[in-house]
Parts: structure tokens; C-alpha cells; sequence
């Protein structure tokens, strides 16, 4: 079976471990006869793995029962509209920091809407980094105040939690879900599409305090009111039952590898590696994001030149390193090295960073 290093941003790779149980339980879910996409979401199978994992979401974030996870379609970019449409006015708009493309998408969703403003943002410095503590500009009558915390496109990551003066905070952590311990308590409402660092595409997790989502406005349409989920368990129509299967056993995965704890000292490790081999390459190779801004999941480079970017992606290729073709905002090259992104395949690519700087310098 050939199995290459996956540095995809998302549909990313997952544990081995994960799809090789899932792939031995496919054909035949608990004893039932049926796949897991073929049993009735409202089985006792079924419900069995739809609690569960919502109490490891839970259990890893350390959250109580005055949150609840909720299960949603539509991916984050749905999200962008749920939120300033559940929550702001025109007298209490959203206040949106800008740190990238989705950041940006998630403020122009409620720009079209009339309710949302800008707090902060580095798009003059083509988001370099985050903005930090001291030019955020909330406005103390604000709904909510947004950020994406993690930046797949640029690499760059917030590595401290916004105060916000009283203001609810929202969290777009699409690409670092469970990468680290929180404290998040200190957030009213996050979400993250699963395809990046949790499961396959198809639902989105909305973890958020219950008295902000136990009641929403009666004018909006049921599907895009955050009260419909809480109060039907996700289960108001049929859920993504396979991806929500899948995001359960991840989570129950890394809980068996030690938690949060241990997912963030293995993912600084992943990213000193790849960082080091950046620092040390003498301006080989240039990272795009400021160095106290830099994503533990998302390492962004360029190379002196485009021709060499080219080569340097064939080749990766060849030795078994795929996906590490940047986006094209930033250019050059991407590596996620999301939770499930093995250390051996850093030191693989990291290895391979220096043997072709060498062979091309």
C-alpha cells in the first residue's frame, strides 16, 4: 500500500490509526449489519457515537455543561453569514479582526448585512502576521468580536487570547481545533470546519456557551438559526453521520495519545523542525509570516525563484512529500502539519529542505 506524507491544507491527513478502524468497521458498524453511512441517525448506534463525541469535545477542551457542541453543514463559510445573522444589529454589530482571507470573508459576510466593522487588520502588510493586543479598537457595544485563529493560507496564528473588554469573543479555528490546550472559557462561541485538522469535509463543530445559542430570532429561516441545533441535538434533519463518525474517532484518538498536552509539544516540535530549516538555509528559503506570528499548522515559505518552486514541488513529489504547493496569495510553499502529520514525516521533508537548498544554491 503506498501512503505519501500528505501536507494538504485541508481535506488533510488523518491518523493512520483512524482509517484503518474505521476502514475495518465500514462494511459491518456495530454488529448492525450496515455501514455507518447506510444506519438510521436516529439508531441507538448511532446515537451512541453522536453523544460520545460530543462529550470528548468537551472532555479535551475542558469545557463544562454550560456549553454544548453543535453539528452543522454548510462548512465555516456558512458560518461567516449564521453568525452576524444570530447575533448582530446595526446598534450592536460585529467587530471583526482581519488576519486573513477567511477572517476577511467571515467581516464581509456581515458587511453585506449592514452589521459588521473592522477592529483591526494587517492586510496592508499582505497579513504577515496578527494583529496584536494593543490595535484592537472594539467597540464596547459590539455583538461579538471575531478572529480566525490560525491562518492557513498566510501561517500565521494568534498565541494569545484577545481581551475584549467584556465583549463576547468568536473563534474561526477551522485549521487548529485541538492542536493545544485553551483556555476556552474565554470564548463564547468557536467553530471549525473538521477537513483540516479533525475529519473529512461535511460538518462543521460549533462549541459554544448555551445562553448565547438557546434562543434565536424568529425571522430567521430554521436551517440558519443556531436555537435549531441546540434544541434538536443536531438532529433537527439528517447530519453528516459518516464525517461526524470520523471526527469521534479522532477525538477519541488523540485523547489515547495524551490529550492537548501532547498534541501541542508534538506540533512545536513538527514546526521547529521546518522553522529551523527556513532560519538556517542563509535566505534560501524566506518565510512569509513574522516570526512571533508563526502557525504551528500552516509553514509558509518561498524559494529565490519561481522556476525553483516549480522544481522543488516535483521533486517533493518524488520522494513521497505531497501537497507542499503554497496558495496563491502567498506563492511558494505550504506545509500543514496538522495534529495528524507524523514527526518522521517533518524530518522527511525538513531532510529534504536542506538536501535540495544544497543541490540548488
Amino acid at each position: 500500500m503506498k501512503r505519501v506524507y500528505n501536507f494538504n491544507p485541508g481535506p488533510a491527513t488523518l491518523p493512520l490509526e483512524v482509517l484503518q478502524e474505521a476502514q475495518a468497521e465500514f462494511l459491518n458498524f456495530d454488529n448492525s449489519g450496515m455501514s455507518i453511512i447506510e444506519i438510521s441517525h436516529r439508531s441507538k448506534p448511532y446515537d451512541k457515537v453522536h453523544n460520545q463525541t460530543k462529550a470528548d469535545i468537551l472532555e479535551l477542551m475542558n469545557l463544562g455543561d454550560d456549553y454544548d457542541v453543535l453539528f452543522i453543514q454548510g462548512g465555516a463559510s456558512l458560518q461567516f453569514a449564521m453568525i452576524p445573522l444570530n447575533f448582530a444589529t446595526k446598534a450592536n454589530p460585529g467587530s471583526y479582526a482581519l488576519s486573513g482571507t477567511f477572517s476577511s470573508n467571515a467581516y464581509r459576510e456581515a458587511e453585506i448585512l449592514g452589521v459588521g466593522e473592522v477592529a483591526a487588520s494587517t492586510k496592508d502588510e499582505n497579513f504577515r502576521r496578527v494583529p496584536a493586543q494593543s490595535e484592537l479598537k472594539i467597540s464596547p457595544s459590539a455583538a461579538y468580536f471575531h478572529i480566525c485563529n490560525n491562518n492557513t493560507i498566510y501561517g500565521t496564528e494568534y498565541h494569545y487570547v484577545p481581551e475584549t473588554g467584556g465583549v463576547p469573543l468568536f473563534a474561526d479555528m477551522s485549521s487548529d481545533m485541538l492542536s493545544r490546550p485553551w483556555d476556552f472559557k474565554k470564548f463564547a462561541l468557536i467553530y471549525a470546519g473538521v477537513q483540516k485538522n479533525l475529519g473529512p469535509a461535511g460538518v462543521v463543530i460549533v462549541v459554544a456557551q448555551k445562553k448565547l445559542i438557546e434562543k434565536s430570532l424568529d425571522t430567521l429561516p430554521t436551517m440558519l438559526r443556531y436555537d435549531t441545533f441546540y434544541k434538536k441535538n443536531s438532529l433537527y434533519n439528517t447530519p453528516p453521520a459518516f464525517s461526524i463518525y470520523m471526527v469521534g474517532k479522532v477525538a477519541a484518538w488523540i485523547k489515547n495519545q495524551g490529550g492537548l498536552a501532547e498534541m501541542a509539544k508534538r506540533n512545536a516540535r513538527k514546526a521547529e523542525l521546518l522553522y529551523s530549516a527556513i532560519d538556517s538555509s542563509d535566505g534560501f528559503y524566506r518565510g512569509h509570516a513574522d516570526k512571533d506570528s508563526r502557525s504551528f499548522m500552516n509553514v509558509t515559505f518561498r524559494l529565490p525563484s519561481e522556476e525553483l518552486e516549480k522544481k522543488f514541488v516535483a521533486e517533493a513529489l518524488e520522494n513521497n512529500l505531497s501537497g507542499v504547493k503554497g496558495h496563491r496569495s502567498v506563492g511558494g510553499m505550504r506545509a500543514s502539519i496538522y495534529n495528524a502529520m507524523s514527526i518522521e514525516g517533518v524530518e522527511v521533508l525538513a531532510s529534504f529542505m536542506d538536501k535540495f537548498r544544497r543541490s540548488n544554491s
